[in-house]
């Protein structure tokens, strides 16, 4: 049962640490990352690689693996084809990323850095969640 709430706990820590470490929590810096034709920053390019190489390891690991270390399965996603949905809501995170300098992760992670300008960004993204969950067809 303890592993059900340390375990995630410990890897939400580790995870915003990381975030926090690598700048994402940082809007300038993200601003500065996306403005390819400006004043271009590229040391986010370091923290997606290595975002990268961390992921392509852990999956080649999982495939070796009968089951998770603290679960019963793995709950992976299944894959899809590219549908217009997939594709506008991947351009308005992208559109939401650049206009606010942060996305879910960094965002609830700089909750603990600037509160105040966090919150704003959390709040709006909640709201944005709502939104679409009330117009959403299933």
């Amino acid at each position: 049962m303890m592993n059900r709430i340390i375990i995630p706990l410990l890897s939400g820590v580790i995870f915003g640490a990381g975030l926090a470490l690598g700048g994402m929590t940082d809007p300038a810096r993200v601003r500065g990352f996306l403005d390819l034709f400006g004043d271009w920053d590229p040391t986010l390019a370091f923290v997606m690689g290595g975002a990268v190489i961390v992921m392509a390891i852990a999956w080649v690991v999982q495939k070796q693996l009968v089951h998770p270390v603290f679960a019963e399965s793995f709950a992976l996603p299944g894959t899809q084809d590219l549908n217009p949905k997939l594709i506008g809501g991947a351009g308005l995170f992208g559109i939401g990323w650049a206009i606010a300098g942060l996305c879910p992760g960094p965002g609830i992670a700089a909750l603990v850095i600037e509160p105040a300008s966090a919150a704003i960004f959390i709040v709006a993204m909640l709201a944005g969640m709502a939104l679409v969950r009330m117009t959403e067809k299933n």
